[in-house]
């Protein structure tokens, strides 16, 4: 297992070239995205301040620009996340330490839109509640999928994700600033991939 705490575990190009690979074989026309995950990609790779690294994004995604929340596909998705994830790479551990800090910025982003705030108001300062609300976020942003959450204690369960086409490491770093976003104290995220698109993930909070 690998927690998201700790120093990201690097990669060869290789092996993330093949897991790639492997992602966009398994992806349909009709597995689709909001465009707001690409903004939040790109906007991280501006940060770096390298504008030929923008345009390699840009180029492998196959889009100039993105509506939040407009549908792309999937596989273009893919293409920019990897791409982001070597370019990112070295600010923060390697290419997992990548992925995560794309999954936290995209869920920072996703909870300050007005359907994030919503889902927010809604649930309160309840984390369980918004925990409970996972499937409705993945199913406002996704196409493809499932999502279930069991709990195992009061402030303790497992996010079990199947057919879902990011990396395990993208989906922890998402998962732990939810629940940072709701204030919850001495949060542990430790996410394990189980299949070529499933992974589980478990949780807790004190």
């Amino acid at each position: 297992m690998n927690d998201g705490s700790e120093a990201a575990t690097s990669r060869t190009t290789p092996d993330w070239q093949r897991e790639l690979d492997e992602r966009l074989t398994l992806a349909t026309p009709g597995d689709a995205v909001r465009g707001l995950f690409f903004n939040s990609m790109l906007g991280l790779v501006r940060t770096l301040g390298d504008e030929p690294a923008m345009e390699r994004c840009l180029e492998a995604s196959g889009e100039r620009r993105f509506l939040d929340f407009f549908n792309y596909p999937v596989s273009a998705l893919l293409r920019l996340t990897y791409t982001a994830g070597h370019e990112l790479g070295p600010r923060y551990g390697g290419f997992d330490g990548a992925l995560r800090q794309m999954g936290q910025q995209a869920m920072v982003d996703f909870l300050g839109s007005v359907m994030g705030r919503a889902l927010k108001h809604l649930s309160g300062q309840d984390i369980r509640a918004l925990m409970g609300s996972i499937q409705n976020i993945y199913r406002m942003t996704l196409s493809y999928g499932t999502r279930q959450v069991v709990w195992d204690g009061p402030a303790r369960g497992r996010l079990i994700l199947q057919r879902n086409f990011l990396p395990f490491a993208y989906h922890e770093g998402g998962l732990r600033t939810t629940l940072d976003q709701m204030k919850a104290q001495n949060v542990k995220v430790i996410g394990r991939q189980t299949g070529p698109l499933d992974s589980e993930y478990e949780f807790s909070w004190s």
